[in-house]
């Protein structure tokens, strides 16, 4: 009878389709598609068939995160979600884990506890695209992202930037955190993928050969990279990346995700027990002021066009010369201002792109007629001199603090 009721738990049937389950040389359990022919060529007819009839049987997959309430079966389906490796205990504590976050979030600590303990406590809650930046090594970035791995197990997920460019992805749907080391994400289309999917409750599954299945997708993405300007593409007025500058290490301990490995159980235990420091007031429940900084603004520049990054550049030096909060300038005026920096035959230097990129890129009207404005004329030979005059024309007005962002 013992032989059996291993047989069982060995053997599960999810649809149509059996399963064997095994643990991988990693100390993973795996479950193996398997096969009635396979289970009669092992075990015999007889056996093959009280196998067959009293494993247990699913109608399908479900992906429900709990780490407080875990069930593996919810009704008649199965759970794709596992439990975590550790469970909490209380009465110790954690230096090194609690030492190292400071490290990474530096300003932003207590914001990275709310971060760590929405995932923990309430795993089915939105989060934004976490980004770890840093020219640097031995930053801790990768570390960081074992930490991750060591506390949420099979339901955390290492990833390649080809993974996200790849229709194929029934390997990491069903997963909690989608983590990236050196992401690099050069097209448009890459990050509007990673941006629909933050927000995603529903996603589509699918893998090689096979159709695609619809699932319930609660993935958080941690991307890290050493590229502080140009990681991924992102395009001005975006909300949904939290992007950190990781400095370096003070010391360099090898032990240091062994400390914090042992020390997850005390680490969880007070997950549970802190009090958030912020509320709910936003689907991915972070206010956008509260973890909007400057190396995403950084890397949104990074994006810009070069003949963008010019205009501006030109416009600040002006602004800043004359002492202006604001100026009130035409496209003709810019070019004449960029020919005269030597930018001709660079920077796709027309008249009509310049204005594309005023009204496209930065969103800017011009006045709705013809007026009165002051005219700044690139003048004599040393460069950045310029004859303020009268003219008139259909101006755009531009900010001082506006020009300053960019």
């Amino acid at each position: 009878m013992r032989i059996m009721n291993d047989i069982e738990v060995k053997f599960l049937r999810i649809g149509t389709q059996i399963y064997l389950k095994e643990i991988n040389p990693s100390g993973q359990e795996q479950l193996l598609p398997w096969s009635t022919a396979a289970i009669y060529q092992d075990y015999g007819k007889d056996r093959g068939n009280e196998i067959i009839s009293k494993m247990p049987k699913y109608v399908g997959w479900a992906n429900e995160p709990s780490h407080t309430n875990y069930q593996q079966v919810i009704g008649k389906w199965l759970n794709l979600y596992q439990p975590l490796p550790y469970e909490p205990r209380s009465g110790v504590d954690c230096p090194n884990i609690r030492a190292f976050l400071k490290h990474i979030f530096g300003e932003y600590y207590e914001l990275g506890l709310d971060y760590l303990q929405l995932l923990y406590l309430q795993p089915k809650q939105k989060l934004p695209i976490l980004m770890l930046v840093s020219r640097e090594r031995n930053t801790g970035k990768s570390t960081f992202l074992k930490f991750l791995k060591a506390i949420f197990g099979v339901n955390a997920t290492f990833n390649t930037n080809e993974d996200f460019k790849s229709q194929f992805n029934s390997d990491w749907a069903n997963k909690l955190l989608i983590m990236v080391d050196e992401a690099f994400l050069d097209k448009v289309e890459y990050t509007e993928r990673l941006k629909n999917l933050s927000t995603a409750t529903i996603y589509k599954a699918e893998a090689k050969g096979k159709d695609r299945i619809e699932c319930d997708f609660h993935g958080k993405f941690i991307l890290c990279s050493n590229n502080v300007e140009r990681p991924v593409i992102i395009e001005p007025g975006e909300t949904r990346f939290w992007v950190i500058q990781v400095p370096k290490l003070k010391s360099d301990d090898t032990q240091l995700l062994s400390k914090m490995i042992y020390e997850i159980p005390a680490f969880l235990d007070y997950l549970i027990h802190r009090k958030l420091s912020t509320e709910c007031v936003s689907r991915m429940w972070f206010s956008f002021d509260d973890y909007h900084t400057k190396a995403l603004d950084r890397i949104i520049a990074g994006n810009r066009s070069r003949l963008e990054q010019q205009m501006a550049y030109v416009l600040l030096d002006l602004m800043e010369s004359y002492g202006l909060e604001a100026i009130d300038i035409c496209p003709k005026d810019l070019y004449a201002i960029l020919t005269f920096k030597g930018c001709a035959g660079r920077y796709d230097l027309e008249e009509r792109n310049i204005k594309k990129v005023l009204q496209y890129a930065w969103e800017l009207t011009p006045v709705g007629n013809g007026l009165t404005y002051t005219k700044y004329v690139p003048s004599g030979s040393q460069m950045g001199e310029y004859s303020p005059i009268k003219a008139v024309g259909r101006y755009y007005t531009i900010k001082y603090e506006f020009i300053k962002n960019i």
